[in-house]
């Protein structure tokens, strides 16, 4: 009791003692220059209605907010803070009333903006309260075990602002991000967008940035963009349309300098980690979204371009947009870039308020840093319960110093986990004093009838049709240099030279020489089964990570994506084979017709499809590439011991293998195409044509092409099956 009184004093004392802190002070500042932060005043209410246009790089913010009877000290921000910058760096921000002289510029600039299509953004005020998540416990014994990764999270965020999501790892920023982004479903509490709950009509409104930098490698930036402008934006704009934008999104985001750079992996280089960023933030922008929500943009890069990244975020939050950021230990400079700040710990809120009043809080409190120190790093160190070089607050040293056992004995500090409670406990008074409800007050936006109506009309952003022939041109682009690249081609030839010399010339006039024949078009099945096989196993793990990302968004359907992406990989799985086949017919002597080429080029083909059907099969089934590559392994081995070739007679009880063993099929098809009858029948006897191979009939009935044809269509309708039933980060 004594400890939470305590307390309650040292809120009151961090509300009177806001104005004592000046910059003078190295770690203490709160204001940075250039920060123009409205204050209001204790009792202060108005009513105002204001039309404000907000201009910035090509993206036309059309507010019309009602503010009524709002406590200035509750939320501390008010409409006019939003910034009117203009993305540009080297342009200058316009007021809000416009000069004469500026109007023809403005007319210039909102005729472009029709041109390309821009609707004004939507302002949202994003609000939530009391926010828990929890997940099942695996491997206890009972039913109710469960872990809580968040506990009771409150905060808002205004058009115009950044909030910023602080906290060590694990401690729940990313999971209140994909809460707030409506991709997983509430336990409890409240989220809401304009006083309004989560609906299928802001899924169009939100942008939502992964933190790994997700994007086909051999594509480049142009062609990213503009392959995302062609299938999210909406049917009302034209194609022409569509590409414009996406390059004015390049020019905006400073991007034209590698426009036609390929984004790169991790075997060949490509742009800079920075671009990539903001390649991905572009991805987004495209859709002039209302909520921005961005999981750690900073990770990975160097100081200075993760400064230029939050910089570009805020002057996206100045045009009208509302922006959420995870961010991990971000630097000084950096953290004086955010409106508002949650600091996060355990799951827990440890602060929420203006980003720049945050280190005075925790002095209020008796807790300052005792040597010079990044604020961002203080804070962590606060999260993590790390309280070395810092001072102790008395009431806390107080009340735990004297009990030996709850403290860190072996280093004769507090505990993570005392530090970690009483800081709960403290900002738990602050809420109580303050009154949630004034703390997250929000701004009055009518902005309901716009929301719904959106829900309609952006149902697809193109149509079937437009989707199929969109993602056909891009797996062809994309998947060119897999399919054609050095160790590719290098395997086939190699593999046809070889097999050339081995069958030199072969003869199949003698009974050895036909045998050695038979072996040789037994190889090329076996071959043209498990190449194309083993390739189409890793298509869908490898592209699972890109194909959740946009089926969240609504980019295309399905069906549209598999159909391109199975005849997108047609032109290019002849082509090989009709290499390879080439060089073998030249060197082994095979039947040298061209109605034997030609239909020994389609059976191949046929037995590529097939086994590629196969292996799309395998991987869209356990979307894991070891467990995928295992199962193939024992599929293919089966398929060619039953084939035909190494046994004759097989058991009764294990006949049926054969029938589903494309390899089977694709021998008998090759046997018939070099050694059958063209006849079928023979004319005295009115038997089967006689066969070269004892116990082997090689007249024609097509039996093995309907087989084959059902494969290759099956196993396609499997894999649609199974992809339907992979979960995907869809939005519900």
């Amino acid at each position: 009791m004594e400890g939470k009184q305590y307390s309650e004093c040292q809120i009151q004392n961090f509300e009177d003692s806001k104005v004592a802190v000046t910059e003078k002070d190295p770690i203490m500042r709160i204001k940075q220059p250039g920060d123009e932060i409205q204050e209001g005043m204790h009792g202060c209410e108005e009513k105002t209605t204001s039309e404000t246009k907000s201009w910035s790089t090509g993206f036309l913010v059309n507010m019309e907010s009602t503010v009524a009877e709002i406590d200035c000290v509750s939320i501390g921000v008010s409409s006019n803070d939003i910034d009117l910058s203009v993305l540009h760096p080297d342009s200058s921000s316009l007021p809000i009333m416009a000069s004469l002289s500026e109007a023809d510029d403005e007319e210039s600039e909102l005729h472009t903006w029709k041109k390309l299509g821009f609707e004004p953004t939507l302002p949202i005020c994003l609000k939530f309260e009391d926010v828990t998540y929890k997940v099942p416990v695996k491997g206890e014994k009972t039913p109710d075990a469960n872990k809580y990764i968040l506990h009771g999270i409150t905060g808002l965020v205004h058009p115009g602002e950044v909030l910023a999501l602080m906290g060590p790892s694990g401690g729940g920023k990313t999971t209140l991000l994909n809460l707030l982004s409506g991709r997983i479903k509430l336990d409890s509490g409240t989220i809401t967008y304009n006083n309004q709950p989560y609906s299928k009509s802001l899924k169009w409104r939100i942008g939502f940035v992964l933190q790994d930098d997700v994007a086909f490698p051999h594509l480049t930036v142009k062609e990213t963009l503009t392959y995302a402008a062609l299938l999210r934006l909406p049917n009302t704009l034209t194609m022409q349309q569509k590409k414009e934008r996406a390059t004015y999104v390049i020019s905006e985001l400073g991007l034209e300098r590698c426009q036609n750079t390929v984004i790169g992996g991790t075997f060949f280089r490509g742009i800079s980690g920075g671009e990539r960023k903001r390649v991905c933030i572009a991805n987004e922008i495209l859709l002039n979204p209302s909520l921005l929500l961005l999981d750690e943009p900073t990770s990975g890069l160097d100081s200075t371009t993760a400064l230029q990244i939050v910089k570009m975020l805020r002057n996206i939050a100045r045009s009208g947009k509302t922006v959420v950021t995870t961010i991990h230990q971000p630097s000084s400079r950096l953290f004086s870039k955010f409106d508002k700040l949650i600091l996060l710990g355990k799951g827990s809120s440890l602060y929420f308020g203006k980003a720049s009043d945050a280190m005075l809080y925790f002095s209020s409190m008796g807790c300052s840093p005792l040597i010079a120190m990044n604020p961002a790093e203080f804070l962590i160190d606060l999260a993590n319960g790390n309280i070395k070089d810092k001072s102790v607050p008395s009431d806390l040293e107080d009340k735990f110093f004297p009990r030996n056992n709850s403290l860190d004995m072996k280093h004769g500090e507090l505990s993570q986990v005392d530090v970690h409670e009483y800081l709960v406990e403290a900002y738990a008074v602050k809420e109580a004093k303050l009154g949630k409800t004034k703390l997250i007050k929000p701004l009055l936006i009518d902005a309901e009838p716009r929301m719904k109506a959106r829900s309609s009309t952006m149902e697809w952003g193109a149509t079937w049709w437009d989707q199929f022939s969109i993602l056909f041109r891009r797996g062809l682009k994309e998947r060119r240099h897999e399919y054609f690249s050095c160790i590719r081609i290098t395997q086939v030839f190699s593999t046809a030279i070889v097999m050339g010399l081995l069958w030199w010339r072969s003869d199949a006039s003698s009974p050895k020489g036909l045998q050695d024949q038979a072996g040789l078009l037994f190889f090329i099945s076996v071959f043209w089964a498990f190449f194309p096989m083993f390739t189409a196993i890793f298509t869908f793990p490898q592209e699972r990570v890109m194909l959740a990302k946009e089926r969240s968004v609504g980019m295309y359907r399905l069906s549209a994506y598999l159909l391109a992406r199975m005849t997108s990989d047609l032109p290019l799985d002849l082509i090989l084979p009709l290499v390879f086949l080439v060089i073998v017919y030249l060197m082994a002597g095979l039947k040298s017709t061209f109605t034997a080429f030609s239909l020994t080029m389609l059976t191949v083909f046929l037995s590529v499809v097939a086994a590629q059907g196969l292996g799309l099969t395998i991987g869209a089934a356990f979307m894991d590439v070891k467990k995928a590559s295992t199962m193939a392994s024992v599929i293919i081995m089966t398929s060619m011991l039953s084939g035909g070739f190494f046994i004759q007679k097989v058991p009764v009880f294990m006949s049926w293998v054969r029938y589903i063993s494309f390899t089977y099929h694709t021998y008998r098809l090759l046997l018939k195409i070099h050694y059958g009858c063209s006849t079928g029948l023979d004319a005295e006897s009115g038997s089967s044509c006689k066969s070269p191979f004892k116990g082997l009939r090689l007249d024609w009935d097509g039996m093995e092409v309907g087989t084959m044809v059902a494969m290759t269509v099956g196993y396609r309708i499997l894999a649609y099956a199974f992809l339907r039933r992979m979960k995907l980060m869809t939005i519900n």
